[in-house]
C-alpha cells in the first residue's frame, strides 16, 4: 500500500518544484510595481500637504489651478498603478490557487483511480486527500502573505535609503557653500535695482470704520480708518493681538470685515474678486512657503514665463544673487521641503525674490523679518525700501526702528488706530507710539550690552 500511497503523493509533488518558481518570478515583478507605487504614493502625498500648506501663495501668483491640474494628474497615476497593484495581487493568488488545488486535486484523482483499480485501499485514499490538502493550503497562505511582506519591503526601502543617507557631509558641504559665499562679499555691498520708468506699480487701498471678530462676539478690529496712499509706504505697528495681521487678512479677502468698507483704486472690495485682488496684492509673511525643488521652480511660482533677466533683476533686488552665483548648480539647486537647505534669511529674501518677479502693485510685508538674523534683516529692508520708490508697501511690524522711514505710521492698540503720522510727527507728541519706541530701544539697548 505504502507504495501505492507513493505514487499519489509523486503526483502531488509534480507541482512543488511550481510554487517557489512562481514567487520568484511574481516577486520581480512585485519588487518594481510596489516600488513604483510608494514612489507615487508619496509625491501625491506630498504635493497634497504643499497645497494645502500654502493655499494663500498659490493663489496670490495664480497658480492654484495649475497646481490643481497637477494634483489631478498625480491623482491619476496613483489610481493606475493602485489597479496595477489590485490586479497583480489578484493574478498571483489566481496562480497560487491553481498550483495548489490542481496539485492536491491531481492526487486526488490518481488515488481514486488507484482505488478504483483496486490497488489502493480506502484509507490510503483518505490518507493522500488529507495530505495534499495539509501540504498545499499553508503554501497558498504563504503566497498571500508573500504580497504583504513585498509591500512592506518596498515601503522599507524608502526609510532605509534616507537612514543611509550621508547627511552630515550634505549639511556640511551647504555650510562650506554659505562660509565661500561669505567670504566673497564685497565689503560694501552693492545693492541693484533696475527702474521701471513708465510702468510704475500703483495702488490705493482705503480702509472705512472696519469692524471685525472671528467668533462674532469679541471685537479684533474697532471702527478702523486707514488709507494707503499710491506709491507710498505705510507701516502699522502695535503689541502682539492689536488686530495688525487681522487687516493684511482683510485687504487680501481671507476674511470679509463685519461694519464698514475697504476699496481698492476707490472701487467697492464688494465688486472685486479674490483673483483680481491676487493680481494687485502679495504676501510675504512670517514665513513665507518656499515650494521643495530648486530656486528657479520657485521663483517660476511667480511668473512661469519670466525672463532671465527678470530672474536676475528680482535676485538682485532682492539682495540673493551673489549667493545663488556661488552656488555649483546655482538656480537648479535644491532647497528641500519648505527650504530646509537654506538659513532663514536666505528664505525671506527668496520669497522677497520670487513677489519681486510677480511684479504686484502693492506688496504687504507681515512681521517678514521677526524671525531671522541682524543681518539678513538689514539686507531685506534695504530692499523693501528700494521697492518703494516703485510700488505701494504696506509694512506691517512689531520693531518700530525699522519703520522710522516710512511715509505714514498706524499705531494701533486693541484694535482701534490710536495714533497716525510720520515717525517724527508721533516721537514728538510724546504719547502712545513715544513710549513704545523708547522702551523698544532701552531693550535692545540691553540686549546689546
Amino acid at each position: 500500500m505504502i507504495g501505492f500511497i507513493s505514487l499519489g503523493l509523486g503526483a502531488i509533488g509534480i507541482f512543488l518544484p511550481i510554487i517557489p518558481i512562481s514567487i520568484v518570478c511574481i516577486m520581480k515583478i512585485a519588487k518594481k510595481v510596489f516600488r513604483s507605487y510608494w514612489n507615487i504614493y508619496s509625491n501625491l502625498g506630498e504635493t497634497f500637504l504643499e497645497n494645502l500648506q500654502e493655499l494663500t501663495t498659490l493663489k496670490i501668483f495664480n497658480r492654484d489651478e495649475e497646481r490643481h491640474e497637477k494634483m489631478n494628474r498625480d491623482a491619476e497615476d496613483f489610481r493606475k498603478i493602485t489597479m496595477k497593484v489590485l490586479s497583480m495581487q489578484l493574478n498571483s493568488i489566481n496562480v497560487m490557487d491553481f498550483i495548489a488545488f490542481g496539485g492536491s486535486a491531481l492526487g486526488n484523482i490518481v488515488a481514486l483511480n488507484e482505488f478504483k483499480n483496486g490497488s489502493i485501499s480506502l484509507g490510503g485514499v483518505l490518507i493522500i486527500i488529507l495530505l495534499s490538502s495539509e501540504f498545499f493550503i499553508p503554501l497558498r497562505l504563504l503566497g498571500s502573505f508573500f504580497h504583504v511582506s513585498m509591500n512592506g519591503i518596498a515601503a522599507s526601502e524608502k526609510i532605509f535609503r534616507f537612514l543611509d543617507s550621508d547627511l552630515e557631509n550634505q549639511e556640511n558641504s551647504f555650510k562650506e557653500e554659505l562660509i565661500s559665499y561669505k567670504n566673497k562679499l564685497p565689503k560694501s555691498e552693492q545693492y541693484y535695482f533696475k527702474s521701471m520708468e513708465g510702468k510704475s506699480k500703483k495702488i490705493s487701498i482705503k480702509l472705512e470704520n472696519i469692524d471685525f471678530s472671528y467668533d462674532k462676539h469679541r471685537k479684533v478690529l474697532n471702527g478702523v480708518n486707514l488709507s494707503i496712499e499710491n506709491g507710498a509706504l505705510v507701516a502699522i505697528v502695535g503689541e502682539s493681538g492689536s488686530g495688525k495681521s487681522t487687516i493684511a487678512s482683510l485687504i487680501l479677502k481671507n476674511y470679509k470685515a463685519d461694519n464698514g468698507n475697504i476699496k481698492i483704486n476707490n472701487l467697492d472690495y464688494e465688486n472685486t474678486s479674490f483673483k483680481d485682488i491676487c493680481k494687485k496684492v502679495s504676501l510675504i509673511s512670517t514665513n513665507s512657503y518656499i515650494f521643495n525643488g530648486t530656486i528657479l521652480e520657485n521663483l517660476l511660482m511667480a511668473k512661469k514665463d519670466a525672463t532671465s533677466e527678470e530672474i536676475e533683476n528680482a535676485l538682485k533686488t532682492a539682495n540673493l544673487y551673489d549667493f545663488v552665483e556661488t552656488l555649483p548648480k546655482g538656480l537648479n539647486t535644491k532647497v528641500g521641503e519648505d527650504g530646509n537647505l537654506l538659513s532663514g534669511g536666505q528664505k525671506q529674501r527668496l520669497a522677497l525674490a520670487r513677489t519681486i518677479l510677480g511684479n504686484r502693485d502693492m506688496i504687504i510685508f507681515d512681521e517678514a523679518t521677526s524671525n531671522i538674523d541682524m543681518e539678513s534683516e538689514e539686507k531685506i529692508w534695504r530692499s523693501i525700501y528700494k521697492l518703494s520708490k516703485e510700488r505701494t508697501i504696506l509694512v506691517i511690524s512689531h520693531r518700530l526702528a525699522n519703520v522710522k522711514n516710512a511715509d505714514k505710521i498706524y499705531v494701533l492698540d486693541n484694535g482701534k488706530v490710536v495714533e497716525k503720522g510720520s515717525h517724527v510727527d508721533l516721537y514728538g507728541q510724546g504719547s502712545y507710539y513715544y513710549k513704545m519706541f523708547t522702551k523698544q530701544q532701552e531693550l535692545e539697548a540691553l540686549g546689546g550690552a
